[in-house]
């Protein structure tokens, strides 16, 4: 009798795994899609106020006037 209850506690927690993978997946896959809507947002908006193309020539030159030699 001990054996049949414990197959079966094996065979239901075999299913929670699954469905758990199942859901870590379909979560991992949203976030995937949301990280890359805000991305697409970040450099939109990056555009539209100068901070992209600006903030990256500033940065480079900064670098390369220094030097610590």
């Amino acid at each position: 009798m001990g054996a049949v209850l414990s197959c079966l506690e094996g065979i239901c927690q075999a299913i929670g795994r699954v469905l758990m993978g199942i859901v870590n997946a379909i979560g991992a896959i949203i976030m995937f899609i949301v990280d890359g809507v805000i991305a697409i947002f970040d450099i939109i908006i990056g555009c539209l106020t100068c901070q992209g193309c600006r903030g990256r020539g500033m940065r480079r030159r900064g670098r390369r006037g220094h030097s610590t030699v």
